[in-house]
């Protein structure tokens, strides 16, 4: 399958992370929106403290580690089952420089699933900001995780 991929397009003020994973569009939805299988993948000791997956709805995640406690935060505006979830994201450690995050799962013809993420940035000053932060480590990181939990049957 397909490595993570990760472009900044900063014109556009977003950061496109993307993957093919063997597995359909539903199972991919799972892991995305299983309280118990979203901290396998985002890893770091991640717990959920809200995850209100309807429009309006809101969700927090806490990262625990040695370096501290990591909390993020936002809203769900789209819940499209299986295929399209969009939420607002923040970063609590930085409040003020939220984005949108779109979550895009495209069924392939094998039974593969692209799953495309979307951060759109307010400004180029905050893209940046997320970037030099280690957000391409992450994301990569996360997908690696996510495709090991996926591609296990």
């Amino acid at each position: 399958m397909d490595k993570t991929s990760f472009v900044i397009d900063k014109p556009n003020l977003e950061v496109r992370t993307s993957r093919v994973f063997a597995a359909t569009p539903e199972r991919l939805w799972q892991a995305c929106t299983d309280s118990a299988q979203i901290p396998k993948w985002w890893g770091y000791n991640t717990q959920i403290e809200t995850d209100e997956q309807h429009v309006g709805g809101k969700w927090h995640y806490v990262q625990r580690g040695e370096d501290g406690e990591f909390g993020f935060r936002g809203e769900y505006q789209v819940v499209d089952k299986p295929s399209r979830i969009v939420r607002t994201f923040e970063y609590e450690p930085i409040p003020g420089h939220g984005l949108v995050e779109t979550m895009v799962l495209e069924p392939l013809e094998d039974g593969a699933t692209r799953f495309t993420d979307t951060a759109k940035y307010a400004n180029l000053e905050d893209l940046e900001g997320m970037v030099g932060m280690g957000m391409e480590h992450g994301q990569r990181d996360g997908m690696e995780r996510l495709a090991a939990l996926v591609e296990m049957a």
